[in-house]
């Protein structure tokens, strides 16, 4: 692989904003020479589950925006609503855990909307086509694409591989930046709680 091709790969999982954060991924290596499917026939080989899991989520962004609309009731009404929504989270968040499967499971260092590091105990060769899964507890949801190995450095006694998203659709892409600027929002209020408990 020229290094030219391999420095606009690592500039593409760059381009996001990517947050160090523990996901549980699986990882499915594939060989340098798989041929991937195309955008429009990446949602044929995806898993049922994930199909449903970024539907819902767009749905309930989606539900809450007419609310603004009905004035003093609105509060009640999106408040059951939001109730609502959370037994869903964790129905999906259940049936997305089955398809977590522990042989392939690795733990994610960072992620973002280009891209995911995972630490592995074994190096995987860069250009390696991997299938991808990640579990994104927070948001209930989860992601299936493929991915592309950029990177693997030796650390301690394992390795970090970055991957870049070679197949991923759109929304499930807008999801992990999503996600990203949710838990980055979530790490600085525990910081700052942390904080302000500390004794001056």
């Amino acid at each position: 692989m020229e290094s030219s091709s391999l420095e606009q790969k690592l500039a593409q999982f760059h381009e996001f904003f990517t947050i160090k954060h523990k996901l549980n991924v699986n990882m499915n290596c594939l060989g340098k020479d798989f041929v991937l499917p195309s955008t429009e026939r990446l949602v044929d080989n995806m898993p049922y589950a994930f199909k449903i899991a970024s539907e819902i989520s767009g749905l309930d962004t989606q539900s809450l925006r007419p609310l603004r609309n009905l004035g003093e009731h609105a509060k009640d009404l999106a408040n059951f609503l939001n109730l609502q929504a959370k037994k869903i989270d964790l129905m999906m968040s259940f049936i997305l855990q089955q398809q977590d499967q522990p042989t392939n499971r690795y733990q994610s260092i960072e992620f973002g909307g280009g891209g995911v590091s995972l630490v592995s105990q074994e190096p995987i060769e860069i250009g390696e086509h991997a299938e991808l899964k990640l579990f994104l507890t927070e948001e209930a949801a989860g992601v299936f694409c493929y991915g592309e190995v950029i990177q693997c450095e030796a650390v301690d006694d394992n390795y970090h591989i970055a991957l870049i998203f070679t197949r991923i659709r759109e929304e499930d892409q807008e999801l992990l930046v999503r996600a990203s600027l949710h838990i980055q929002t979530l790490q600085l209020r525990a910081r700052s709680k942390l904080h302000n408990n500390e004794p001056t």
